[in-house]
C-alpha cells in the first residue's frame, strides 16, 4: 500500500516534493510534511481504514513521532492487544500501530513485526530519522546519499527530480544486469543509489547530521539443526503455519483477489484461502498467453482451469496483451532498474484487470520456490555428491563437449547450464547455475573506461560472502535458499511482483514470506524440502489433500515469454535502432564491436545470448529514461 519519498539535507522546496512520480501507487491521497531539514511525503492506497483518520505523514497524538508509511503489518491487532496503555488510536490503521509501537518498545518493535514494509519514522525528542524495511525486502527502499544529503523513495524514479541528485554510473551493477539479468544486494545503475537491504535500518542522526552505515536488525535463521525429521510432524505443522499466514494476510478493508497460474504454489495459496471462506466468494485471475508452449514452458492456463473448478473459485482469463516492441520501455520505467524476463508484463497485465473490478490487493504464490525449493538449480544440488567424484580434467573436457551442442533445444541448454562449472568447486558450480553469461565476455563488451571500473569485480564474492553469515548450516539445498532469500527472490521477483502491481494502484502480497512460515522451513530437515530429485516434497505432500494429482506433480514450468524467438524477430530492429554501433559509441559504456558480435553471434547459433541481449537493450532504455529523462 502507498509510496514513500523524503529528504534530509536536501535544498528541495517542500511544494516541489516529487509526489507525482509514485502517484500510481498510492492513487487515493497524499500528503507531505517538513521539520528542519527532514521532507517526508507519501501517497496513498487505502487498504486498512479507508477514513481520513489513516492519512499520512501520520503523526502521534502528541505530535513528537511521524512516519511516511508503505505496506502492511498482519499482526498489528495483536500488537496492539500487547501494548494496553497506548494510544488514544484514532485510526484502525496499522500505520498508527506502528507509531505507538515505536512508543512502547523502540526500535525492539522491529523484532515484532510480521508483514511487509517500508517507512521513515521521526522522532522529534531523540532527533532521529530511521528509515527500515522489511525482513525479506517484499516492499522496496531506496537511498540516495553524498555530501551530507540523503534522499530516499520507494521508487528510484521519485529521486531524480531532487536538485542534489547525481547521475554518475555505478558500473559493476551493469555487470550484475548482465551477469544475473538483475542485480543483487545493494547496487543499483546509480553509484550513489543503494536499495536498503531486507532486514535492515539506517539511522540519522539530525542533532550531529551523521547518516549511520545500514544495521541489520534480522537474518533468516539458518543454524543447521532441524527440529522437524518426521514428515508426519512436518506435515502437521506446516499446514498450521500456511493456513494462518494466508488468513493474516487476507486482512483487508477493500476487495481482494488472488493470483492463480495452475502452478503448485499459487493453487496453495487459493486451497487454502477456499477452506477459510466461501470458495464461491473467491476471485482469482490467471493469464493467456496463446501459444505458450515455447522454449521448453508449458501452457498454464487448462491446470489454471482445473484448479478453479476443482475448489470451486471464480476465475477471471486476463488476455496477453502486451506488445513487447510497444511497451518495452514503460517495462522498464516501472521496474526502476533495468531487468531483463517477460514475465512483468503478465503480472501489469492482470493486476490492470483486477483494479478495473475494484480489487486492490492480490494473494500469489510467489516465494514457494525459494523457502521450500523449486528450480532446477536445486535439483541439480542432488547430483553433487557424483559431480565430486568427477576429475577436474574430465570435468573440464565434459563441459567442453557439451559447448558444442546447439541453442535451440531447451534440453541442450540445460545440458551446457549443467556442465558449465563440472572442473570447479561445488559452491562455484552452484554460483554458476544462476550465470546467463561468462564473465570475461561480459566484461569484454565495456568500453576501455567502464571496463577499468569493473576490472576487479567479480559478482561471486557478493554470494560468497552471503555464506559467511550462516556458517552452522552446512546443508547445500539450505545455503542455496539462503542465497535465494537474499538476492533472486528480493532483487528480481519481488521487485518486479511490487512494481507492476503498484503502477496500477495494487498491492501483491506473499503468504509464503510470513515471518512464522519462513522460519519454520529453516528448523525443517532439508529432506523434506526436496527428496531425491522432488522439489517441494513437503508441500506437494500436504497439497494432495486438497489439489489434483496432475496439478500437485506437474513439470515446473515458468511465467515468462518467448525471449529467444522475440530476439531474433519483434525486437531485431529495434535492437538494430538501439544497440547499432552509433548508438552503443554515443552512450559510451559497451564497445560497439564487442556487443555487434554478441548479437551476430546469438543471432547465427553460436551461442545463447538472448537474455544477455534484451539486458543489453534494457539498459538502454533505462539509461535514455533515468539519465536521458526521456520517457519513451
Amino acid at each position: 500500500m502507498c509510496g514513500i519519498v523524503g529528504s534530509f539535507g536536501s535544498a528541495m522546496a517542500p511544494e516541489k516534493l516529487p509526489l507525482s512520480s509514485i502517484a500510481h501507487r498510492g492513487p487515493d491521497d497524499q500528503g507531505s510534511y517538513q521539520y528542519q531539514d527532514v521532507l517526508m511525503g507519501h501517497t496513498r492506497l487505502s487498504i486498512l481504514d479507508l477514513s481520513p483518520n489513516g492519512h499520512q505523514p501520520m503523526h502521534s497524538a502528541d505530535g513528537e513521532l511521524v512516519i511516511v508509511y508503505n505496506g502492511e503489518v498482519y499482526n498489528h491487532l495483536d500488537l496492539r492487544a500487547a501494548m494496553p496503555g497506548a494510544g488514544p488510536y484514532r485510526s484502525t490503521s496499522d500505520t498508527e500501530t506502528l507509531l505507538y509501537a515505536y512508543r512502547s518498545w523502540g526500535l525492539d518493535m522491529l523484532s515484532r513485526l510480521n508483514g511487509i514494509f517500508a517507512f521513515a519514522l521521526l522522532d522529534k525528542q531523540r532527533q532521529k530519522l530511521w528509515l527500515v524495511r522489511d525482513q525479506f525486502g517484499v516492499k522496496p527502499l531506496y537511498y540516495y546519499q553524498k555530501d551530507g544529503v540523503l534522499l530516499y523513495g520507494s521508487e528510484l524514479k521519485s529521486l531524480l527530480a531532487f536538485p542534489e541528485f547525481d547521475k554518475t554510473l555505478d558500473y559493476t551493477a551493469l555487470v550484475n544486469y548482465l551477469n544475473f539479468l538483475w542485480s543483487p544486494g545493494e547496487k543499483t545503475p546509480f553509484l550513489h543509489v543503494r536499495k536498503l537491504l531486507p532486514g535492515h535500518y539506517l539511522e540519522v542522526d539530525l542533532a550531529t547530521r551523521r547518516i549511520s552505515a545500514p544495521v541489520r536488525y534480522y537474518d533468516v535463521p539458518f543454524k543447521g539443526r532441524y527440529e522437524y525429521t518426521q514428515e508426519a510432524d512436518a506435515l502437521q505443522a506446516l499446514e498450521g503455519y500456511l493456513g494462518k499466514a494466508v488468513q493474516r494476510q487476507m486482512l483487508s478493508d477493500v476487495p481482494l483477489g488472488f493470483f492463480l497460474s495452475g502452478g503448485l504454489d499459487s493453487s496453495a495459496i487459493v486451497a487454502l484461502a477456499a477452506k477459510q471462506q466461501d470458495a464461491g466468494s473467491i476471485t482469482c485471475y490467471t493469464t493467456d498467453v496463446k501459444d505458450n508452449d515455447f522454449e521448453g514452458y508449458a501452457n498454464d492456463l487448462p491446470y489454471a482451469r482445473k484448479v478453479a473448478q476443482h475448489l470451486g473459485v471464480k476465475l477471471n482469463i486476463i488476455p496477453s496483451r502486451s506488445d513487447i516492441v510497444r511497451d518495452f520501455d514503460s517495462m522498464i520505467y516501472h521496474l526502476d532498474e533495468p531487468q531483463a524476463d517477460p514475465a512483468p508484463f503478465h503480472v501489469l497485465n492482470i493486476c490492470k484487470a483486477a483494479r478495473k473490478d475494484g480489487i486492490k490487493v492480490m494473494l500469489g504464490g510467489a516465494a514457494g520456490d525459494d523457502i521450500f525449493s523449486g528450480y532446477r538449480s536445486h535439483q541439480a544440488l542432488y547430483y553433487e555428491k557424483y559431480f565430486r567424484l568427477i576429475p577436474r580434467p574430465l570435468g573440464h573436457l565434459m563441459k567442453q563437449a557439451a559447448s558444442l551442442m546447439g541453442t535451440n533445444n531447451p534440453m541442450a541448454r540445460r545440458l551446457r547450464k549443467l556442465t558449465a562449472h563440472l572442473d570447479k568447486s561445488t559452491v562455484e558450480r552452484m554460483y554458476g547455475y544462476a550465470e546467463w553469461l561468462p564473465l570475461a565476455v561480459n566484461k569484454g563488451l565495456f568500453a576501455k573506461e567502464a571496463a577499468n571500473a569493473i576490472a576487479s569485480y567479480y559478482p561471486a564474492e557478493y554470494y560468497y560472502q552471503l555464506l559467511q553469515q550462516i556458517p552452522q548450516e552446512k546443508n547445500l539445498l539450505n545455503q542455496k535458499l539462503y542465497w535465494e532469500l537474499k538476492g533472486f527472490l528480493p532483487d528480481h521477483n519481488l521487485n518486479y511482483t511490487d512494481k507492476m502491481s503498484m503502477a496500477v494502484g495494487v498491492e501483491a502480497r506473499v503468504p509464503f514470506l510470513d515471518l512464522e512460515l519462513v522460519e519454520f522451513t529453516t528448523r525443517l530437515h532439508p529432506h523434506l524440502k526436496m527428496k531425491g530429485t522432488t522439489t517441494k516434497y513437503l508441500l506437494k505432500k500436504l497439497m494432495e489433500q486438497y489439489l489434483p494429482h496432475e496439478i500437485i506433480y506437474r513439470p515446473k514450468t515458468g511465467f515468462g515469454g518467448p525471449v529467444r524467438e522475440w530476439v531474433k524477430t519483434d525486437l531485431r530492429e529495434k535492437i538494430g535502432d538501439e544497440l547499432s554501433p552509433q548508438a552503443i559509441r554515443n552512450r559510451g559504456i559497451f564497445d560497439p564491436a564487442a556487443v555487434q558480435q554478441l548479437i551476430a553471434d546469438n543471432q547465427q547459433g553460436r551461442i545463447d545470448a538472448a537474455y544477455s541481449i534484451w539486458g543489453l537493450l534494457a539498459i538502454e532504455s533505462w539509461c535514455r529514461q533515468f539519465i536521458d529523462n526521456s520517457n519513451a
